[in-house]
């Protein structure tokens, strides 16, 4: 009986009899819920992440088809072939996943502690953080990759915990939240383009290139940070907060009489978000509207309330991916940055969502 476990399928009334959400019971008193629709929005979105990194890593000067890319990957193919994939595309296309899937894990966090579906680290003062630090880095420094990585995650860094400092009082309620981040993200934005301003002309076109966010030239050395982050992180919060976070959507008083320490979850979920945004700006740059989008996709996709933070992790990886590969091809001969795909897409979204919402009357 030790090794037998149990499961439970649970429908709603409005459903038609479907189940939404499968409970998995050990005899130890471990449960795990596991919601179908969402599983199949996950797999969705990594089947859609795998085709495009297959394409992704096939293009450029030197053209391989995707039967070839595959046969690289499974450790066949020519020493050219393997030079190319593992050296030259592989490190983009995986900084690409991470960085995507940190982005929307973080976006989904900052939602849910501002109870908001604007909130996000492009919003809230975070990313401009982060590129305050690079840009100090860049144009008074004038550091390489390196240093300029370093001062982004340090610039993230330290407005996560100015930001904490200015918005806690009893507590980090979620509209003192998003307040202080817009008066901190107005003020970070006036003092990066003072730096802008200071830096020589090769410093500031490097300078906006970054800015406007980029994977170009990405190499192992720019995935290994964000990458061992989203591995250690994202299974921490799952474990530690994801219940939690989704009895917050009910309100603090409802989730103290639940048993949650709000005030711990509050706080280990904004340093998770704090550091994923500032490691994945600090590989890619600040990339646009992914944190901001990603979350409220998953959340249509799979139909559920709460925080949906491993299907925002998923459609996130996906979405900075495929992008990611448009950006290579919609131009030929010329990349584009990737942040100007993610910044049109995040747009475009925008303006549909606000159209739909001043339709059916909520606006």
């Amino acid at each position: 009986m030790s090794g037998r476990v149990s499961a439970l399928g649970r429908s709603s009334g409005g459903e038609g009899g479907r189940i939404r959400t499968v409970v998995l019971r050990t005899p130890g008193g471990l449960s795990v819920r596991l919601r179908p629709r969402a599983l199949a929005v996950g797999a969705a979105c990594v089947l859609v992440a795998a085709a495009a990194a297959v394409l992704a890593i096939g293009g450029g000067d030197y053209p391989m088809s995707p039967a070839d890319v595959v046969r690289t990957l499974l450790g066949g193919g020519s020493p050219a072939d393997v030079f190319i994939v593992e050296q030259v595309r592989l490190p983009r296309v995986l900084t690409a996943l991470a960085a995507g899937g940190a982005l929307a894990f973080s976006g989904a966090a900052f939602q849910a502690l501002a109870r908001n579906p604007l909130g996000s680290p492009d919003l809230l003062g975070f990313t401009q953080g982060a590129a305050g630090g690079a840009l100090t880095m860049i144009t008074l420094v004038g550091g390489g990759a390196v240093a300029t990585a370093a001062g982004a995650v340090t610039g993230g860094l330290v407005t996560g915990v100015v930001i904490h400092l200015l918005a806690w009082r009893e507590g980090l309620h979620g509209r003192r939240l998003v307040l202080v981040g817009i008066g901190v993200a107005a003020i970070l934005t006036g003092i990066n383009g003072y730096l802008l301003t200071r830096a020589n002309i090769p410093d500031a076109a490097r300078a906006v290139l970054w800015l406007t966010g980029t994977l170009d030239g990405r190499g192992w050395g720019d995935l290994a940070p964000v990458l061992t982050a989203t591995v250690v992180v994202v299974p921490a919060v799952l474990l530690g907060c994801a219940r939690a976070t989704r009895v917050l959507e009910m309100g603090d008083d409802a989730a103290t009489a639940l048993g949650v320490r709000v005030r711990r979850t509050r706080l280990a979920l904004l340093a998770s978000a704090v550091l994923l945004s500032a490691l994945a700006a600090a590989a890619t740059g600040p990339v646009a509207f992914v944190a901001l989008t990603a979350p409220q996709l998953a959340r249509r996709l799979t139909r559920e309330p709460g925080p949906n933070l491993l299907p925002s992790l998923c459609v996130g990886a996906a979405l900075l991916v495929t992008a990611d590969l448009a950006a290579q091809r919609l131009i030929p001969g010329r990349q584009l940055p990737v942040g100007v795909v993610t910044g049109v897409l995040g747009g475009v979204y925008l303006i549909w969502l606000l159209a739909t919402e001043r339709r059916r009357g909520r606006l």
